[in-house]
């Protein structure tokens, strides 16, 4: 497995038009991504079966899309922040009955 968080100096207005972009077919890989406030913006922790397919899925569907959502709310950022890898020791969910999934 591969985990990691990454802080984005972004709103939650911003993440909402990355979702429109990227679509609603759930990647490949993906375990679980979770989305957290922070005092600067926003928090991602992410946890895939490989860091190949963490990867693929940027470049294949999250990055195209960044330019036109950073520029629909006034401003692109000059790099993309840092992802720090996390050691998964485990993972555990559920989801009360009769809740969907936030995504």
């Amino acid at each position: 497995m591969y985990g990691f968080t990454q802080d984005l100096p972004i709103t939650p207005e911003i993440y909402a038009r990355i979702l429109e972009g990227i679509g609603t077919e759930p990647p490949e890989g993906l375990i679980v991504h979770v989305v957290t406030r922070h005092d600067d913006g926003l928090r991602y922790t992410d946890v895939w079966e490989s860091r190949e397919l963490c990867d693929r899925f940027l470049e294949e569907r999250v990055h195209p899309v960044l330019q036109r959502a950073f520029a629909a709310h006034g401003g692109v950022p000059h790099n993309e922040p840092p992802r720090r890898d996390v050691e998964v020791v485990d993972v555990w969910h559920r989801l009360p009955e009769g809740v969907a999934p936030a995504r």
